[in-house]
């Protein structure tokens, strides 16, 4: 496989989960980073870092803009649920 194919290809791999979590918003960033280590939150900075590496300024606010597909406090406020006791007991157990 080439270069450029692989990259179109994981290009494709990343938007598909990035919609597969967009539309699973019953699925909180707390569970996610509890059950993988990593979150929503983690992709967008992940993006963002993508760009500032390559010389383009992107902000964590932007970064997130882009992966949520809108700003995070209305991301937040639509689909963000307050965590759990045994949510927040996991995560200080694992990221603590």
């Amino acid at each position: 496989m080439d270069d450029q194919t692989r990259l179109e290809l994981e290009a494709a791999a990343f938007r598909r989960l990035r919609d597969h979590l967009a539309e699973r918003t019953d699925v909180q960033n707390i569970d996610l980073m509890n059950l993988a280590g990593f979150c929503r939150n983690c992709l967008s900075r992940w993006y963002q870092e993508a760009a500032n590496d390559r010389g383009i300024a992107m902000t964590k606010d932007e970064g997130r803009e882009i992966f949520y597909g809108m700003p995070y406090d209305d991301w937040r406020a639509r689909h963000q649920r307050e965590a759990s006791p045994e949510q927040a007991a996991a995560f200080k157990a694992t990221h603590g």
